[in-house]
């Protein structure tokens, strides 16, 4: 495969020359944001709301993206013409700009932009087939009150502790909780239980990521004829489930066999999850943007 190319401040340039100023905020202190984005069969999957998230989230930290959305997404089609990906995932990065050691904002003038198109791969192909174990964190997740996890930011130290747990208990995914002890997220992923034939998730307000993957299920899962409940729930919830499993952009949908010792329904991918996971393939594999 020939040398990736980036695009980076208005250049396509080749990953060696790919570099920013040990200055940036980005660098220094998580001044960002970023969507990390997937594309299916020649299509970038869900282009328009993920374009609008970033949007949203530098809005939020009142960093000013220098090009419109429209030129954003020409950045993301033409990375993807030129490294020729068809099936794959692209990270879209706005960073705060050069600035200097002060924490001020100020004294950054302009942002920097860059986008790179690959591949990822989180999880083992059996774990789709067999699913997998998680652990709780102790790490609590992100008070809305400090930095709204809505935020999809550079600084995602949070939920990189909770991950580190995770490795420590040797399983791939580490289950977080709010304050009040309710059900989050994971460190990566939305997660859903089932009970009795219907479907859970946690309601955004009570500090999760507003998940495009997780919208998505919803939607199919409603298609398909499923009650959906957006509700808080605790671990005693998780542990007495059908079924469980977790959304995301780079896991796409994954289930959930085994949290903090305990079996989850059966100890196999439920019949629920299954038909979710087949019906998000068969969409994701059929819709999205045109890149060539």
């Amino acid at each position: 495969m020939s040398q990736r190319i980036i695009y980076l401040d208005g250049n396509y340039v080749r990953e060696e020359e790919a570099k920013i100023s040990v200055f940036d905020h980005g660098v220094l202190y998580g001044d960002g944001v970023f969507e990390g984005i997937r594309v299916y069969n020649g299509r970038v999957f869900k282009c328009e709301e993920h374009i609008n998230r970033l949007y949203n989230a530098a809005k939020a930290i009142m960093l000013e993206i220098p090009m419109s959305k429209e030129e954003m997404t020409e950045v993301l089609l033409e990375t993807c013409r030129r490294n020729q990906i068809k099936d794959g995932y692209v990270r879209l990065v706005i960073t705060r700009g050069k600035g200097d050691l002060g924490l001020n904002p100020v004294s950054c003038k302009v942002a920097s932009v860059f986008c790179i198109a690959g591949s990822i791969t989180l999880y083992a192909d059996e774990m789709y087939i067999k699913g997998m174990p998680i652990i709780t964190a102790v790490q609590r997740r992100n008070k809305a009150t400090i930095v709204d996890p809505q935020i999809k930011s550079l600084n995602y130290l949070n939920n990189i502790l909770a991950k580190i747990e995770a490795n420590r208990a040797g399983v791939p995914e580490a289950l977080m909780l709010n304050h009040d002890g309710v059900v989050a997220e994971c460190t990566g992923d939305n997660i859903f239980i089932v009970k009795d034939n219907v479907i859970y998730t946690p309601p955004i307000y009570i500090g999760i990521l507003d998940g495009i993957t997780r919208n998505t299920v919803i939607e199919l899962a409603k298609e398909l004829g499923y009650e959906v409940k957006e509700s808080e729930f605790t671990l005693f919830n998780v542990y007495s489930a059908d079924e469980c499993f977790l959304t995301g952009t780079a896991a796409e949908a994954i289930p959930v066999t085994n949290v903090d010792g305990r079996i989850i329904g059966n100890g196999e991918a439920g019949p629920v999850t299954t038909r979710l996971l087949e019906a998000f393939k068969a969409y994701a594999n059929n819709n999205g943007r045109d890149i060539y």
